[in-house]
């Protein structure tokens, strides 16, 4: 299996079910592995006056919580559409309400948010389905990633991640995506909060068996996370680049053998040692006389002084390839 690749949609359908569905057929439509909703309870989730991130300026997190909230009916007819696009549907559940109702409307696998990672309770509701749990790790200590990884048992996934939105580049930690491999033994993979499509490819070729990227139908749109995520064609291009680097790693080349197909390009833009001048029949050859130049199809440059001293076999014109022929 090839690296993982999910679609974030998040939030960022603003509580339309008309543009979650948009979103699936996009996710599909780019290639993507997954599209990934989250499922927001948020009387179960967190008090009324809990402090809202500084994104949320016109309305609170509660009141958007409860604004963009879905029916059962609408996350069934949501998961349908993924269902009908061929693409799995992953779900963040934020309370052991909204794990219960997702397990009610079926998803492939269960993501655990960052903010989650200290719920163990929920983490291991999350295990106790038999599903794969996928654990980002953005603000945790490894103390707490510890306990985390394993609440969520022998199905889990760990994703580095940054929780700063956008992450600068000094902040991303691909070293660590080798070190969540090596210290959980488990798949590691890659949340990405940083803008474009870099820190992905990036953690690709490092060997990231899961790439998780928040995408958008625009960024004009109201959102938490439309303004840093992917547009559809971007989402597009990501998924391409994955697929093309993985076709990459999937195929060592042996340098001597890849120098033997090209043979014919190394006659074309390699060099030779040619005469600099008209050389006589036995006459000793001197630097002087000789040159490197194209095509590549005589003794080659790199021999040079090998042919210094010799002496021409035959008369040689000048500016003419030196092959072993015509040398004594």
């Amino acid at each position: 299996m090839g690296v993982y690749v999910i679609a974030e949609a998040g939030m960022n359908h603003d509580g339309s079910l008309g543009n979650a569905i948009r979103m699936v057929e996009v996710a599909a439509e780019a290639g993507a592995d997954a599209v990934k909703f989250q499922l927001h309870d948020a009387a179960a989730e967190s008090t009324r006056d809990a402090p809202s991130p500084p994104y949320f300026q016109h309305e609170s997190r509660w009141e958007y919580f409860q604004r963009t909230a879905f029916t059962d009916d609408q996350w069934r007819a949501l998961r349908e559409a993924c269902d009908g696009a061929g693409i799995d549907f992953v779900c963040a559940p934020f309370s052991l309400e909204a794990l219960e109702r997702l397990e009610r409307i079926g998803v492939a696998r269960y993501k655990i948010g960052s903010g989650e990672v200290t719920n163990l309770e929920l983490i291991r509701a999350a295990a106790a389905t038999q599903k794969p749990v996928l654990v980002s790790s953005g603000m945790s200590t490894w103390e707490e990633l510890d306990a985390a990884v394993e609440a969520a048992g022998e199905n889990a996934a760990v994703l580095q991640c940054t929780s700063a939105y956008p992450t600068p580049p000094e902040r991303v930690g691909l070293n660590l995506i080798g070190e969540l491999r090596e210290r959980y033994g488990k798949p590691a993979g890659f949340s990405d909060h940083s803008l474009g499509p870099y820190a992905a490819f990036a953690a690709v070729a490092l060997g990231a068996e899961i790439v998780e990227k928040h995408f958008t139908l625009s960024r004009e749109m109201y959102g938490p996370d439309a303004a840093l995520a992917l547009e559809p064609d971007e989402l597009a291009e990501l998924v391409d680049g994955i697929r093309e680097i993985e076709e990459i790693l999937a195929a060592p080349v042996d340098k001597d053998a890849e120098a033997a197909a090209l043979r014919k390009m190394k006659e074309i833009f390699e060099k030779s040692v040619v005469t600099a001048r008209e050389i006589p029949a036995g006459a000793v050859i001197s630097r002087e006389m000789l040159a490197a130049k194209k095509p590549g199809t005589g003794i080659p440059a790199a021999r040079l002084d090998d042919v210094v001293g010799r002496r021409a076999a035959v008369p040689i014109a000048a500016d003419t390839v030196l092959t072993e022929d015509l040398l004594a």
